[in-house]
Formats: C-alpha cells, sequence, structure tokens
C-alpha cells in the first residue's frame, strides 16, 4: 500500500490550464469524492486515460471549478500506481482550493520529484530515463531537449543493457560450468568471449567520451567578455541578448562587475559574462571589478576579446589578446565597424571577426563561428552523457571492462576475468538503477520540481 501524494504540477503562476495531480492507492477514490461528471455517474465508472468534463467541488460540496479529469489506473500509469489529474484553470486561488480539499481527504503534499521517484521504484523507468525528466524540464537548447527527450526514450539504457546482459551470461555460463562439472554443458572459454569484451569498450569508451560535449550541452559553455573599458563589451551583450542588459555609456569604466547572462548564441547555450575593462586603476571598486574581470576569463572555456575598431590598436589591446590566447578557446572580436575599421591589429592565430552591436553586422558570423568552435558530440540524440553520476558510473565500467580484456591477453585464469566482469556489472547496474544506493537515488531526485 502507498500512501497518496498530490502536487500543483503546473506552478503556481497565473495561467490558461494548471493541473493537480495525485498519485497512490487512494487518488482515485479521493478524486471520485470530489468530481461529478456532467454525463452523469460517478467518475470512478470511466475507463483510463479518458478525459472527463465535469465540476470539482471542495470536500464540503462547494463549487470550485468546471473542468476535466482524467485517471490512469495501475500499473499502466506514469507512477505505476493509480493515478488522477485535475485540469483546471490556472488560477493560483483555484488550483489551491483544489490542493486543499485532496489533503482534507487524506492525500498528502509531494515532495520534489516524488512523482519520477515512485515510477523509478515501480520499475516504469530505469535511473538514466527518469533523470531525463528532469534534463527535458530545463533544457535551454533544442539540442539539449532532443537529447533529454532520446534518454527518457530509453537510448542509454538500450547500450548499456546489451553489455549487462552479456556480463550475466558470461558469469552465469563460468558458474554453471564450475558448479555442476557433470552437467552436458558446453565448455567455457575466455576466447569465445574476447570480441564480445572488445565490442562493450568501445562502446563505453564512445558514451563516456560524449560526457564532455553533453555537459555543455546541459550547463552551458563557460564564456566571458574581455576588453580593456570603452571597447563595446555591454554593448556586445546587449546585441547577442536582443536587449539592453547592461549599461552603456561612453564613459570609460562604467561596468565596475560581472554581469552573467545564459544566453544561445549561434544554438550554442553559453554562461556568458560581460567583464569590467582591464586596466590599472586606483579606483578601488573598479579595481574590484577588474580582479572579478581576471577571475571570470581563467575559468572561462570561451573568451570573446573585444578591441574597439573605431580608434588606434593599444598596448592594452595587445595584451588583453595575448591574455585570450591562454584560454580553452577565444575569439578576437573587432567591434564599432560602424564607426570604422582598425587598419592592422597584432599578430595573433586567433580567429578574428568584425562586428556593430548598433547595426548588427556580424553578430550572426559569430555565432556561426562558435558552433563550429562547439559542435554537438557526434553521436545519436539521447546517447550523450549530461551529469557526472552517469559518466562516473561508465567510467568506473569502462576500466573493469579494460582491465578484464588485459586480463584474457595476459593469459590470467577466469576467475579474474571474472572478478573484473562482476565489477563492471556493479557500475552498470548503479548507471540503470539496479544497484543504486538509497541516499543517491534521494539526493538525485531533490533537483526536480514538485509535481515532477
Amino acid at each position: 500500500m502507498s500512501d497518496t501524494i498530490a502536487a500543483i504540477s503546473t506552478g503556481m503562476q497565473i495561467s490558461a490550464i494548471g493541473i493537480v495531480r495525485l498519485s497512490g492507492d487512494g487518488a482515485i477514490e479521493i478524486v471520485n469524492k470530489l468530481f461529478r461528471p456532467y454525463s452523469g455517474g460517478a467518475l470512478v465508472e470511466h475507463g483510463s486515460r479518458q478525459l472527463v468534463f465535469g465540476e470539482l467541488h471542495d470536500e464540503n460540496g462547494a463549487l470550485l471549478d468546471v473542468c476535466l479529469c482524467t485517471l490512469s489506473r495501475a500499473p499502466m500509469s506514469y507512477t505505476g500506481e493509480d493515478t488522477a489529474e485535475l485540469q483546471c484553470h490556472g488560477s493560483p486561488a483555484v488550483l489551491r482550493a483544489a490542493l486543499d480539499a485532496v489533503f482534507a481527504l487524506g492525500a498528502r503534499q509531494a515532495l520534489a520529484g516524488e512523482f519520477t521517484k515512485r515510477a523509478f521504484l515501480n520499475g516504469r523507468m530505469d535511473l538514466t530515463s527518469a533523470e531525463a525528466v528532469a534534463d527535458i524540464i530545463d533544457a535551454e537548447t533544442a539540442e539539449a531537449a532532443k537529447n533529454a527527450a532520446g534518454q527518457l526514450s530509453g537510448a542509454i539504457s538500450r547500450k548499456i543493457d546489451g553489455i549487462y546482459g552479456f556480463l550475466t551470461d558470461l558469469s552465469s555460463h563460468y558458474h554453471a560450468v564450475l558448479d555442476y562439472p557433470d552437467e552436458d554443458i558446453e565448455d567455457f572459454t575466455l576466447e569465445g568471449y574476447k570480441t564480445q569484451i572488445a565490442a562493450a569498450i568501445t562502446t563505453l569508451e564512445r558514451l563516456g567520451a560524449s560526457y564532455s560535449g553533453g555537459k555543455l550541452l546541459q550547463g552551458g559553455i563557460p564564456a566571458a567578455i574581455i576588453g580593456r573599458p570603452n571597447a563595446g563589451k555591454s554593448s556586445l551583450l546587449n546585441a547577442v541578448l536582443g536587449y539592453d542588459r547592461a549599461i552603456v555609456t561612453d564613459i570609460p569604466g562604467t561596468t565596475r562587475d560581472t554581469i552573467v547572462e545564459r544566453l544561445r548564441l549561434g544554438g550554442v547555450l553559453l554562461q556568458l559574462t560581460d567583464t569590467a575593462g582591464l586596466r590599472e586603476t586606483d579606483d578601488e571598486i573598479e579595481r574590484l571589478g577588474v580582479m572579478r574581470s581576471r577571475e571570470a576569463m581563467d575559468k572561462a572555456e570561451l573568451v570573446l576579446a573585444v578591441i574597439d575598431g573605431s580608434g588606434e590598436i593599444t598596448a592594452e589591446d595587445v595584451e588583453i589578446i595575448r591574455s585570450a590566447e591562454r584560454a580553452p578557446h577565444a575569439i578576437v572580436v573587432v567591434s564599432k565597424s560602424d564607426l570604422g575599421t582598425v587598419t592592422s591589429l597584432p599578430e595573433t592565430k586567433l580567429p578574428t571577426m568584425q562586428i556593430s552591436s548598433v547595426t548588427g553586422e556580424g553578430i550572426d558570423e559569430l555565432g556561426a563561428l562558435v558552433k563550429q568552435i562547439f559542435p554537438l558530440p557526434d553521436v545519436p540524440a539521447g546517447e550523450i552523457l549530461t551529469n557526472a553520476r552517469q559518466a562516473q558510473a561508465v567510467k568506473r565500467a569502462l576500466e573493469f571492462m579494460q582491465s578484464a580484456y588485459s586480463a584474457i591477453l595476459g593469459g590470467c585464469t577466469p576467475d579474474i576475468v571474472l572478478t573484473e566482469a562482476e565489477g563492471a556489472m556493479q557500475a552498470l547496474g548503479e548507471l540503470s538503477g539496479r544497484t543504486v544506493r538509497e541516499d543517491v537515488t534521494n539526493r538525485i531526485f531533490e533537483r526536480f520540481c514538485v509535481g515532477k
């Protein structure tokens, strides 16, 4: 028996539609007492996944809303339990009243991620698919959404289930021969499994290599705009955002602190930091801003070094370009092309773009270059790892498989190879949730929103 949980799944903002979701053994009974179908009869008499139109009342019989309700019976529901959803008008007051009514009849407030956690615990999805639910909600680009949808459909599960199944066969074959020597069982030879182990290693290597791109796909690429004061840094931030986020004036040193925005440039998600102009100064506040600018530059995966194209190149500009050259990736952005073009730039191997934040000239080309620098991993959507837990599990499984393969090549006895294979199975079990610890499970679902 499971207690009944309930939550507003659509948040408390005003919207056209708001949903109150229930799950647990008493979900249908509770909603049956509150909802009166216009078609007559009781709600419970309707089949699963049917939208029923009617009146929603509170526990005392007062009318709350005219809305829709749908039931999904166990085990064929999202959570694997009896569930009900009230699709109300999206007034926070109505939704709160509906939630209070189901609480009055015995439901309790759902914890963050508890619906999806129940789906995992009831075998409706494995852990990689459950994590994909949070990823698809949090996705800020079409590519991130597509990858999360692929994971939700089981793309990673299919990869690891094949390896897990093969290792299960290998282990069971070995133990069958060992435990029943008198039975007519095919002889166990390591050579017969070498090709499959090598194939599993290749699969895990490709899966593990996708994480470097996956964490940037999901979290965004740390990027910093640097340059001397009044070079056009804040104007560039405003131009790529599409609105005035940073104050822009002709007075050098206007920006004295870092401004961080998440945005898409060329379809690539960036955590873009606009920094204070880099220069020596006696102003204590500006000096602290310059210090933060250098810290942002040191942490950035991408640096946009902005040079004022309407004036002469200075020693500060040269130093800024040299600093950018030490970053993992960098682009020299020559700004203010609408006011003129600088005749010569310091020699650099960095790509150089001319832009005008006023006219928009060069912004699309800048985005195309960023997309070229940070291409998506060349793997199908859904097979890109996006969180450290998954990547660590794959890494451990890979190390065990590589050790097993080395043991075969080194002529080790089967029991040594089996020890490594069973270690790989344990790691893959943690990835899918077969053997995951309760504290890890709780930590995973804590990052979900309430109602999901």
